[in-house]
């Protein structure tokens, strides 16, 4: 959004806030729905919610549809979410479905039509079998055996420690070290003077004061600066303007002061302070423009600046694929990672040990595979404990975080079940939830079979929706009988007439719809 708009503008506040809103409605509305049905009433809904829950299910469908057309890819941390919690929420949705029976075996002893009562049997006993066979079709990384756990994937800090100092400053990198992260990701282009320094964004406008030192500058290429310029830029003060994961509040003074006064940063001096605290460094290089003093040499720049800074080849992850032929000659101690998804062979006919995806790009099957075959795998960016804890337990080798500081606290998978003891849970779910079904349907059949409830309410509503029903004319004509028999009965003279000042029973002939009928008072 920023690249387009050019300034920043938080979406989520007022995203999450509606769709909290719309979602508490509707489960108002479905509660109100579900207590019509337990005391056997109609279900008539009032036109200002029929209008409420069409503009939420159109806002809906816009909503996914501009999702699908920006961020397709999205869609997939759904299904990869199922492999954290889908074992958790079938015993819900069992537990959910098993209430249930107590108002679907209501509805079915009430009804007196077979179709209903058939549909309504079908429809809840497909429901509740497909959820019981559910299990089958659930397959979780970390439903495994303990003992064949791997070790903990390393965690890589993208751009350093994002979340509580401004991204690719020299504060950023040392923070993360702090936090434990076993190395860096850094963006790296080359100045107009030759100097190599990190930038993530083409431009300079997000994480510097760019536009206020330099104006009309800001959309200019970031490479297209001498380093004597760039280092006279402010890369902390956006931080706090902008608060960009929040945590800007969770800084201390002394956190606050330093941030503020941060400038770009070098690529050797991160290398310098990986060389001091052992650790790896993941680059990634941008080709300067067109026009570039270094424009075609930009690889040989970057590449005199690693080697001349002391760092062991080991502890340099390459990741740029131009002339990695050059690269694996004059540094064939690095190690080379590849963006692009292959197979194992032709990574090792390349050169290449190691693939650096998105999380989605990898299921656990191609992770295992890539292990047996000495091809490490790093995959980005994953800043939730339980999304790491499912890619632990599927066997990657490292993964690039925003939230070093979340990350280094998992030091163990949120969760682990032995296949057995999943196995064990799913039946064991499953007999409570048949023999609760079953006793709620007999219950429900003893309770309401024998019995004809007639509430005048319900039958006013029946009227009002069927008029011309002959089942709610057969319905007034007992409620009128039933009225009649009770008055007899609760006669304290011996008459038959009730209490209304005349000595007789009061009779009134039922004819059809709309026919008055006739009273008469016998002595």
């Amino acid at each position: 959004m920023y690249n387009r708009k050019g300034y920043w503008n938080d979406w989520s506040v007022p995203v999450l806030a509606l769709t909290s809103a719309g979602f508490t409605y509707v489960t108002f509305l479905q509660f109100l729905a579900l207590c019509h049905i337990a005391v056997g009433q109609q279900m008539n809904l009032y036109w200002l919610h029929k209008v409420g829950l069409t503009v939420i299910l159109v806002t809906l469908l816009v909503a996914m549809i501009s999702v699908n057309q920006m961020w397709k890819e999205e869609w997939d941390i759904i299904l990869i979410s199922f492999q954290a919690t889908a074992p958790f929420l079938h015993i819900g949705a069992v537990a959910v479905v098993t209430l249930l029976a107590w108002l679907v075996a209501g509805q079915f002893a009430r009804s007196e039509r077979m179709v209903f009562q058939g549909f309504l049997l079908l429809l809840y006993l497909g429901v509740l079998l497909s959820l019981y066979l559910l299990p089958l079709v659930i397959h979780s990384p970390c439903i495994m055996n303990k003992e064949e756990l791997g070790r903990r994937p390393a965690v890589i800090g993208n751009r350093g420690l994002p979340m509580l100092a401004p991204e690719n400053t020299l504060m950023s990198f040392r923070r993360a070290v702090d936090q434990r992260a076993d190395g860096f990701f850094v963006n790296v282009t080359i100045s107009y003077d030759g100097v190599p320094f990190l930038v993530h964004d083409p431009t300079l406008r997000r994480t510097t004061n760019v536009q206020e030192l330099f104006p009309g500058r800001g959309s200019d290429n970031a490479a297209m600066f001498n380093w004597t310029d760039l280092r006279e830029l402010n890369a902390g003060r956006w931080f706090f303007q902008e608060d960009p994961f929040w945590t800007a509040k969770e800084l201390s003074q002394k956190d606050n002061a330093e941030a503020l006064n941060q400038s770009l940063c070098r690529l050797v001096e991160v290398l310098e302070l990986a060389l001091q605290r052992n650790k790896s460094v993941m680059v990634d290089l941008w080709r300067p423009p067109a026009g570039h003093p270094f424009h075609s040499s930009w690889i040989n720049v970057t590449l005199d600046t690693i080697l001349e800074s002391g760092i062991p080849q080991e502890l340099v992850m390459w990741l740029p694929e131009e002339d990695r032929w050059l690269v694996q000659q004059l540094a064939p101690g690095f190690q080379h990672v590849s963006s692009v998804k292959q197979n194992a062979t032709t990574l090792h006919s390349q050169g290449i040990s190691g693939l650096n995806l998105r999380y989605n790009r990898v299921d656990a099957d191609e992770l295992r595979e890539y292990a047996s075959k000495n091809i490490s795998t790093n995959l980005y960016l994953v800043n939730e404990p339980w999304l790491f804890s499912v890619l632990w337990c599927a066997g990657v080798q490292s993964v690039t975080s925003d939230a070093c500081q979340i990350l280094s606290k998992v030091r163990t998978p949120t969760w682990i079940l032995h296949p057995d003891e999943y196995l064990m849970l799913w039946i064991t779910s499953d007999i409570i939830s048949v023999t609760i079904v079953v006793g709620m349907f007999i219950l429900q059949k003893w309770r309401l079979g024998s019995m004809r409830t007639y509430n005048p309410e319900q039958i006013m509503l029946s009227a009002a929706v069927r008029r011309s029903s002959r089942e709610v004319n057969i319905m007034k004509e007992k409620l009128i009988f039933a009225e009649i028999n009770n008055g007899l009965g609760s006669s304290d003279d011996g008459s038959l007439c009730s209490e209304s000042g005349f000595d007789g029973y009061m009779n009134e002939t039922v004819g059809s719809p709309g026919h008055r009928g006739s009273r008469k008072c016998v002595n």
